[in-house]
């Protein structure tokens, strides 16, 4: 268990959480060659990649904490939910800049005529009142409607599962392990949510 003081880990915690993006700038800036024959198309294909394993990386953090019995974890779900709406943002930008130089007709095509680039949207914008509630200060204000909008995640969840499932025909994304990981993160939470006697003796 680790024993640093609060202050180490938040920024151990948040500098590991910055790497993709350093990543992404780099390639970007730098090194397009490593983004494949197609720079723009693989720049969206990896930012999308991340963002899907941010978010499972983020819904990982509360089993972890229970099962595991680290109750430091509970201080960086903000934090990890917030680089998961960055990094589906960088996704859904890229896609925008890079592939449809920001044509707004023909960004509000894709939206309309291609169900994945639907779900993939619908996710993004979902994440807005999420993060735009994320501070102590709309926790309190809202009391226990914040827990009910941050249940929206879920929904973000099952929307991203949907967008991968979708592009698999394209063969960019491990579909198998992206569905069965949130699978069984969602799935610890319906069991919770049903059966919380089952979890009862984990600490908070």
């Amino acid at each position: 268990m680790l024993t640093w003081p609060n202050t180490k880990r938040w920024y151990l915690i948040f500098s590991l959480w910055l790497l993709p993006l350093i990543y992404l700038v780099y390639l970007i800036a730098i090194d397009q060659s490593g983004l494949g024959a197609d720079p723009a198309k693989g720049l969206v294909d990896l930012s999308g990649e991340i963002a899907i394993y941010s978010l499972i990386i983020a819904l990982s953090i509360t089993p972890a904490r229970k099962l595991l019995h680290q109750g430091w974890l509970a201080r960086f779900r903000r934090m990890s939910g917030l680089f998961a709406f960055v990094y589906a943002f960088c996704h859904f930008s890229f896609y925008s800049i890079f592939l449809l130089q920001l044509d707004l007709s023909r960004i509000g095509f894709e939206i309309a005529n291609r169900p994945y680039i639907l779900v993939g949207a619908a996710a993004v914008v979902l994440y807005l009142p999420l993060v735009a509630t994320s501070t102590k200060a709309m926790q309190r204000k809202l009391k226990r409607n914040w827990v009910r909008l941050h249940k929206l995640v879920y929904v973000i969840a099952i929307l991203a599962v949907i967008h991968v499932i979708w592009l698999k025909k394209l063969g960019i994304y491990d579909v198998k392990l992206i569905a069965s990981l949130m699978a069984l993160l969602l799935g610890y939470r319906l069991v919770l949510a049903i059966k919380p006697k089952l979890f009862k003796k984990t600490t908070a």
